[in-house]
């Protein structure tokens, strides 16, 4: 955002741009995390706008991030699509993190769909696995919610009993049995990164009652719920961080286990979203 605009104004601006060069109002909207931009492709896209030209907008630094809003229909719904997001370790702040999320709700969304890459830290799942998240901590050591607040925006204080509606996520459930798909669901925790973690930290994350670890997705949630939108999140497991037996993770081993992965949250994805907008 630019420095002496206000938030709302900021919105405004990046929202007219949008909406100037596309005909597609969105019900839903999708942010594809690590590794997982490829359900692009499986969208019907009327319109690709780069970052670079949506004022106020953060640039993707991330080199598995494409950096670029689409436009369209998945599933016959229409929806718009981040492929790409950002995140605190790139020295943006939660503020720059999640400003995408109030534009994606002006645009017309009223549902966000999250989805990310992440470390499994529950015994017995596999890289691979999907899981519907059921909560989130924050160890982050912030919140994009913190400074003054705009009531035209969201409340002081939103609840977060329930950051991931319990609707949606029975009804991703109902759509894995569908398919035949094995989804887990459990509690994400989210860390600042970009170093991954030690085997005393994993440790920590477990028993503080995570299942999973990521670098991203709770600053986003929290204001999507501050804006009132209802939330599914879906992480893929991609490496397995179990401290006894812990191997070293690289970005390519992540994104090879992602693109493997990737076909089957597609088709959960497809078989969900009409009843989402339903």
């Amino acid at each position: 955002m630019t420095a002496g605009l206000h938030v709302l104004e900021c919105v405004n601006e990046a929202t007219l741009l949008v909406r100037a060069r596309t005909t597609v109002r969105p019900r839903v909207a999708l942010i594809l995390g690590t590794g997982l931009g490829g359900l692009a492709d499986a969208m019907t896209i009327e319109t690709v706008i780069p970052y670079a030209d949506i004022p106020h907008f953060p640039v993707s630094t991330v080199e598995s991030h494409a950096g670029r809003l689409l436009l369209g229909t998945l599933a016959g719904v229409p929806v718009v699509a981040m492929q790409g997001r950002f995140h605190r370790y790139e020295g943006y702040d939660l503020s720059q993190v999640t400003f995408p999320v109030r534009v994606l709700h002006a645009l017309g969304a009223t549902t966000l769909i999250v989805s990310n890459a992440c470390g499994g830290m529950h015994p017995l799942w596999a890289p691979g696995d999907l899981m519907v998240i059921a909560d989130h901590i924050n160890l982050l050591g912030d919140n994009p919610l913190v400074g003054p607040n705009d009531a035209r925006l969201g409340p002081r204080f939103p609840d977060m009993t329930e950051p991931y509606d319990a609707a949606l996520r029975a009804a991703a459930h109902a759509a894995a049995r569908t398919l035949g798909l094995t989804l887990r669901e459990g509690v994400y925790v989210a860390v600042p990164g970009p170093s991954l973690e030690s085997r005393g930290e994993y440790r920590m994350l477990r028993r503080i009652g995570a299942d999973v670890v990521g670098m991203s997705t709770v600053p986003e949630v929290i204001v999507a719920r501050h804006a009132g939108l209802r939330v599914l999140g879906v992480s893929l497991i991609t490496d397995q961080c179990l401290p006894d037996a812990l191997e070293e993770a690289t970005l390519a081993r992540i994104l090879a286990v992602a693109a493997q992965a990737e076909p089957s949250l597609t088709r959960l994805m497809m078989q969900l979203l009409p009843e989402l907008a339903a």
